[in-house]
């Protein structure tokens, strides 16, 4: 089902696009009207229903041919998902080829206004402002003293990530704001380590998005002035670095309770909503409260 439908008017309907970027996807799923998406990648994966949209391959891999056949007004990439070569393809066959950069939270909302004004989009969505309105909450400190209180029991709500159906901005208010219990001020930033991938290790390195919102909830980036962005480093290397956290994603390799805390055992490990770490879209108004509570469920 689409959620978030526009107000009458918010989208010409005229509008045709492909979006090579799953975050996009979903911003243009539910701020627009039926049909504005003709073509998707096939990890497109929210919201369930996207119209109809011809699946036109992967992030990686695009078939160039498809998406010109579908004639869009407008092509949306990312410069780190897309590849160059075939966004020059798409721009050498006349089209319109719109490359965001984002590599912060800042750098999300200025990018996703620009992405939904060329898409036709006149009307500001409400889960942009809600987004906006929920990180402004968010402060370190208060998610720091929440870490230094201890794990959180697994069968609370938003155990290990999870988010339970109508505690999003309670959860929010009290963990990420600061005002429940335990959430004094004055508590150190935790260090991690960010493995995105292993076979070989992959860890979150300089200028990420995710590192970002990593630090805005007072996590600091151990490789965070790696001169790479996502650098291999060995698992030897990693635990010589004696991080307080080990953040394990479930996208784009999917660490699980069972693959990838037993690599670090004297490193507490938060198992995390990919999504809402590395997506920039309507998921950014759950991704404080989500990520908090996992932070705060790492567990040994």
């Amino acid at each position: 089902m689409r959620t978030g439908h526009p107000a009458a008017g918010a989208a010409r309907a005229t509008t045709r696009v492909v979006s090579l970027v799953p975050s996009l996807t979903e911003a243009v799923a539910v701020s627009t009207p039926p049909g504005t998406l003709v073509g998707v990648t096939d990890w497109c994966t929210h919201p369930a229903d996207l119209g109809g949209a011809a699946r036109i391959g992967g992030t990686k891999n695009p078939d160039t041919a498809a998406v010109v056949a579908l004639r869009p007004d407008v092509v949306l990439a990312n410069e780190e998902e897309n590849r160059a070569v075939d966004l020059d393809a798409l721009r050498a066959a006349g089209l319109d080829v719109l490359v965001t950069e984002v590599r912060t939270l800042d750098q999300a909302f200025a990018e996703l206004v620009r992405v939904l004004a060329a898409c036709g989009v006149r009307d500001r969505p409400g889960w942009l402002d809600a987004a906006e309105a929920a990180w402004a909450a968010v402060i370190p400190e208060a998610v720091v003293a929440s870490l230094e209180a201890g794990p959180v029991r697994e069968t609370e709500p938003g155990a290990i990530g999870e988010t339970a159906p109508g505690t999003a901005h309670e959860t929010a208010h009290e963990t990420v704001a600061g005002t429940g219990p335990g959430t004094a001020s004055g508590g150190r930033p935790r260090t991690a380590v960010v493995p995105v991938w292993r076979r070989p290790w992959m860890v979150l390195g300089r200028d990420t998005f995710a590192g970002d919102l990593l630090a805005r909830l007072g996590v600091r980036n151990l490789y965070a002035g790696h001169p790479e962005r996502y650098p291999r480093v060995p698992l030897d290397e990693l635990l010589a670095a004696g991080p307080d956290l080990v953040v394990l994603p479930d996208e784009p390799y999917r660490f699980t309770r069972d693959d990838g805390p037993e690599a670090f055992p004297k490193a507490a490990a938060a198992l995390v909503d990919g999504r809402h770490l590395t997506w920039y879209g309507p998921s950014l108004a759950e991704a404080p409260a989500s990520l908090a509570r996992a932070l705060r469920a790492a567990h040994r």
